[in-house]
C-alpha cells in the first residue's frame, strides 16, 4: 500500500513542486492550501491514512505552529516536517519543541526533501514498534495496535473484542505463525484481564502424560 503524505502550504507554486517531488519518491501526496483544511482532513474518516505531514510554518491563521499545537490536542503522533523561508534558530527550536521531527528551509532541494521524508518515516516506524513492544511487555497491547486491511482479520478482531468484554475461557486456534499469541495478548490488554499476568506455556515441550498436571495441578 502506497504511503500517503499530507502537504500543507498556502503557496500554490510550492504545493505543485512538493506534490511532484513526493510522487517522484513513490508516495501518494494530498495537498491542501491551509491549516484549517489540513486539520479537517486529519479529523475526517481518512485522517489515519496519512503517514507524514509536510507543513509550511508561515501561513495565514491557523499557521504551522497552531497546527502543531492542534495535533497535540488531537493526540496525533504523526511525524511532521516543517518548512519555511525564514530559518532562524528560534523558529527551528520552536518547531521542534512543538513536535516537528525535521526542519527544511525553502527552497528545499529534492535530495534534501527525500532524505528528510525517509528518515521521518523510519523514525516513526521505529518509535511505533518500540511502543508496541513496551505494551506487549506490560500487558497493555490492545486491538488498536493490530494493523490490518484483511476482511478475514477484521472479523477475527471483532470476535476478539467481544471476547475481551467477557470473563469466559477463550480458545484461539490457528496454524503456526498466524498471530495467535498476538490476538491473545490483545484480548488480555483490552479487557479486565489486563491487570493479570500473561503466562505462556510451550505445551510441545511437555510430555503428554504431564500436560494436565502441569497446567491444572495434581494431588499426591
Amino acid at each position: 500500500m502506497t504511503t500517503s503524505i499530507l502537504i500543507v502550504d498556502d503557496d500554490p507554486v510550492q504545493r505543485r513542486l512538493l506534490t511532484a517531488a513526493v510522487e517522484r519518491f513513490g508516495y501518494r501526496p494530498t495537498a491542501v492550501a491551509g491549516g484549517a483544511e489540513a486539520l479537517s482532513r486529519l479529523a475526517g474518516p481518512d485522517g489515519d491514512a496519512f503517514a507524514l505531514i509536510i507543513l509550511d510554518l508561515m501561513m495565514p491563521a491557523p499557521d504551522g505552529m497552531t497546527v502543531l499545537a492542534k495535533l497535540k490536542e488531537m493526540d496525533r503522533s504523526i511525524p511532521v516536517i516543517v518548512q519555511t523561508a525564514h530559518g532562524g534558530i528560534d523558529t527551528v527550536v520552536g518547531a521542534m519543541r512543538a513536535g516537528a521531527v525535521d526542519f527544511v528551509v525553502k527552497p528545499v532541494s529534492v535530495e534534501r526533501l527525500q532524505v528528510s521524508i525517509e528518515n521521518a518515516l523510519k523514525l516513526d516506524a521505529l518509535e511505533g514498534e518500540l511502543a508496541r513492544m513496551k505494551r506487549v511487555a506490560s500487558g497493555t497491547l490492545t486491538f488498536r495496535d493490530i494493523v490490518t486491511k484483511s476482511p478475514a482479520m477484521e472479523r477475527v478482531i471483532n470476535l476478539g473484542q467481544r471476547a475481551a468484554a467477557s470473563q469466559i475461557p477463550i480458545l484461539v486456534e490457528g496454524e503456526s505463525g498466524v498471530g495467535k499469541e498476538m490476538i491473545a495478548r490483545a484480548i488480555q490488554g483490552a479487557g479486565d484481564r489486563r491487570s493479570k499476568p500473561f503466562v505462556t506455556v510451550n505445551c510441545g515441550a511437555i510430555p503428554d502424560n504431564l500436560v494436565e498436571s502441569i497446567l491444572f495441578g495434581h494431588e499426591k
